[in-house]
């Protein structure tokens, strides 16, 4: 009984992790001019990790393992009046490009779409084997 409601399950963690790539992307597009944060120094892109989570030798869900930070230096921009510039006149803005990220946020939507159509068709499939068996 508790293998039907497996592809249940792959579907909801699926969900979840690109719920949180969403999240992730997001936080970067509105950090995009973001030059100084409590830990100093612009804003730093972050990335979601994924993890395969085996459930048994046929299938697996997806987990996330972790998210990090992009190690690219930060983009310098000449503006002296700006109140972050250093010495030199340079600001040091996020290493964040906003077409990469958008493009990211569609690949993750889309994603998410398909494993919503998983869970729908599993439990519309799932409905019909219960009528079946009660005629």
């Amino acid at each position: 009984m508790k293998e039907m409601f497996l592809p249940l399950r792959i579907g909801a963690t699926a969900l979840e992790a690109q719920k949180i790539r969403m999240n992730t992307i997001a936080s970067n597009i509105a950090n995009v001019n973001s030059t100084k944060t409590p830990e100093g120094g612009p804003y730093k892109r972050k990335d979601v990790l994924f993890q395969s989570h085996l459930y048994n030798e046929y299938a697996s869900g997806v987990n996330v393992a972790k998210v990090v930070e992009d190690n690219k230096p930060p983009r310098k921009v000449y503006d002296p009046s700006h109140p972050d510039a250093d010495k030199s006149g340079y600001v040091s803005y996020p290493n964040i490009n906003t077409t990469e990220e958008m493009v990211n946020l569609i690949s993750a939507s889309r994603a998410f779409e398909a494993n919503l159509t998983l869970i729908s068709s599993y439990k519309e499939m799932f409905m019909k084997v219960l009528d079946l068996a009660k005629s």
